[in-house]
């Protein structure tokens, strides 16, 4: 059995079609270039016959009712006409390169920086902008690769990169599931995947060469697991899991358009995690009652230079128009760490995480800061916008950005802009001195919401992406659940709500747990916002009551974990 990150739910079993993408298998070997001028024309060329082709893909997309969808093959547009890209190109092929190195050279660096930050949603991004370089090279080279669209019904589809391209290219019916060797769950390509139905199990080690061509594959989409060669009873499972999913989906259908209400009747709140103003669609079509998390370091990243007011105050009032009169949760710039950010020169440090980053950078940086709090301040005439500071450690922290929003207020004032009054200001609580001190800081803080991951790695002092400390990072620790417990406690003793933008937000195991600390709102991905809300009805005070006390007298890791899923409903 191979193992693999989940991204697209289902079960599935077929016929392995092994493919390697461009980037895992073509040699960067390059002919000798022309001149500058003919190698600059067969560019063109290529970049014109990409626009047209991703646009005439995008419609198709939008024909099937799939407009999000389409908005991915959009944004590979966008990415293309980014002045930096083809100026890039533009000048190795001046340097000597032929079109298609110039292309690999411009491209791969772009795809090394993103894949370098650390950051999940930024290197998903990689695989965008991997996919771009491949179709380009196929339009400059005339190799156009395997057709996707023509394969057998049945098949599972086995590559070491699946690209968006791949997946538009995919009839339904024909690919029944899909393993590759590389991507996550935030990557368009797995975005893509579940907006087709077509179970996706991604980041697979060796999956090109531990599965032959022609060879039986069962593909769990649910745990992430692919089996090579299914015997019968492995296939009669895969079955009945595939049977257990569809009726489960339909369940969750039923609490579409629905409030998010306990079995008992208490009010809660789910809301989407967002990373730009084009997630506002997916989060819409969700169901989400909101947004519990805005990532606004996004609109910084793949440029030279910063947003300026103008571009950021559209991008809030988008998302705050489209969800108008709920809750907008947008979070202020949160930098450093895993997220660099070339032009804002943030220099090198021993241990990023723990250091010049989040508010404390953009309290030293001051006229960057205001930028984004006016914007903030704009947008909030559009609907309800709440800011939201990430990696607060005191309180001092809360005033001082409370101070400069005063003064961006009385600047706004005296150039007659219109702005948003009262706006909330809330913190994220992800390190142990902001949980530690949440009674503190509810004082003069508008809510909290809990960031588990972060709160998890530093609790326990464990990095995620450290394999040896792995079995560290969990938010069943007892120390991590005691803290949440805590916060919510503070929270609600201050009279302010408390919600929860981690993964561990949609976990059904832990939800009662979470009910029973009385968290208010539950920030999770726009795809989870169904299945949270209707776990959450499911359970009622006095369970959820009953389940912490129990919780909290078990002692490990492991007997948290095995106690909350043996009582998950």
């Amino acid at each position: 059995m191979l193992k693999g990150i989940a991204v697209s739910e289902g079960m599935a079993c077929g016929t392995a079609v092994v493919i390697k993408s461009e980037s895992g298998g073509r040699e960067k070997t390059y002919r000798q270039a022309e001149s500058s001028e003919k190698e600059r024309s067969r560019f063109r060329e290529a970049y014109d016959r990409f626009i047209k082709d991703a646009e005439k893909a995008a419609e198709g997309l939008k024909s099937k009712g799939l407009k999000q969808e389409a908005g991915i093959l959009l944004s590979h547009v966008e990415m293309v006409k980014d002045p930096s890209v083809a100026s890039g190109i533009e000048e190795n092929i001046s340097n000597g390169c032929c079109a298609e190195e110039a292309v690999d050279k411009t491209l791969g660096f772009f795809a090394d920086m993103f894949e370098a930050t650390g950051d999940e949603l930024t290197m998903q991004r990689a695989s965008d902008v991997r996919d771009i370089n491949n179709e380009l090279i196929k339009k400059l080279t005339g190799n156009e690769g395997p057709d996707i669209s023509s394969l057998p019904e049945g098949s599972v589809l086995v590559t070491d990169e699946l690209t968006p391209s791949m997946t538009v290219d995919m009839k339904t019916g024909s690919v029944v599931g899909i393993v590759a060797e590389t991507g996550g769950y935030t990557s368009h390509s797995a975005i893509l995947a579940r907006a087709l139905g077509v179970p996706a199990v991604l980041s697979v080690a060796g999956a090109t060469k531990l599965i032959a061509e022609g060879q039986d594959v069962a593909v769990d989409g649910i745990s992430g697991d692919v089996i090579v060669s299914p015997d019968n009873d492995e296939k009669k499972c895969c079955e009945e899991k595939a049977e257990a999913f569809r009726r489960q989906k339909a369940l969750t259908e039923e609490f579409r358009g629905k409030m998010t209400v306990t079995a008992s009747g208490e009010k809660k709140e789910v809301v989407a995690n967002i990373g730009n103003a084009g997630d506002v669609s997916a989060a819409k079509d969700g169901d989400a009652e909101g947004i519990g998390l805005f990532r606004t370091e996004f609109l910084y990243m793949d440029r030279d230079s910063a947003p300026d007011e103008e571009e950021q105050l559209a991008s809030y009032r988008k998302v705050a128009e489209a969800f108008a009169p709920a809750p907008v949760i947008i979070r202020t710039l949160d930098v450093g760490g895993d997220k660099d950010v070339q032009y804002l020169d943030m220099g090198k440090e021993d241990n990023p995480f723990m250091g010049f980053r989040a508010i404390r950078y953009c309290l030293e940086n001051q006229q960057l800061f205001r930028t984004q709090l006016r914007a903030l301040l704009r947008a909030n005439t559009a609907g309800n916008i709440r800011i939201m500071l990430p990696m607060v450690t005191e309180l001092q922290e809360i005033r001082d950005v409370r101070k400069l929003i005063d003064e961006s207020v009385e600047e706004l004032k005296a150039e007659g802009k219109e702005f948003g009054q009262n706006i909330s200001l809330g913190i994220m609580v992800e390190t142990p001195a902001a949980a530690a001190t949440a009674d503190i800081l509810a004082e003069e803080a508008d809510f909290f919401s809990i960031g588990t991951n972060d709160l998890t790695g530093y609790m326990m002092s464990a990095d995620r992406g450290n394999g040896k400390v792995a079995y560290l990072y969990s938010v069943y620790q007892p120390a991590v659940l005691r803290m949440i417990r805590n916060v919510c406690e503070a929270a609600h003793k201050a009279g302010i709500p408390v919600g929860m933008c981690g993964e561990a937000a949609a976990d059904p195991a832990l939800i009662p747990c979470l009910l029973g600390f009385g968290l208010d709102e539950f920030s999770v991905g726009s795809r989870q916002v169904l299945a949270t809300r209707r776990t959450i009805s499911l359970w009622s005070r006095q369970e959820a009551e009953d389940t912490v006390r129990k919780v909290m007298t078990l002692h490990t890791v492991e007997e948290t974990e095995a106690y909350l899923n043996s009582i998950k409903k």
